[in-house]
């Protein structure tokens, strides 16, 4: 998830690139309908932003099904060393993705930051 997360942020980071080959120079203002060039790139990086977020969430969800039912079936098998090893793997795995959020959010702060 994190490449596929970091494809998908490639938006962000060339936030300030996009901007520059956006907005046109004193000689192309009149070739060039920055404001509809402006929306565009409004649009996509939403497009962007909601769809790492949907992604991430779903992910969550998913991971937190998970580590329920080990939790679950630990609860019965106290003994049992594999479940155990899986259930922390599971967990680890829920925090990652939680702070991924986190990440989100800081990369969305900067992009609305450098585009406004």
């Amino acid at each position: 998830i994190q490449e596929l997360l970091r494809v998908m942020r490639t938006i962000d980071d060339r936030i300030v690139h996009e901007l520059n080959t956006t907005i046109p120079t004193a000689s192309f203002v009149g070739k060039i309908d920055a404001g509809q060039t402006c929306k565009e790139l409004y649009q996509s990086l939403m497009d962007a932003h909601t769809s790492r977020e949907r992604i991430i969430k779903n992910c969550i969800a998913q991971t937190s099904s998970v580590v329920k039912t080990l939790r679950e079936e630990r609860e019965k098998a106290q003994d049992d060393l594999t479940l155990l090893k899986q259930l922390r793997k599971e967990q680890t795995k829920l925090k990652l993705m939680q702070s991924e959020l986190n990440v989100e959010e800081v990369v969305n702060d900067r992009s609305w930051k450098v585009l406004s």
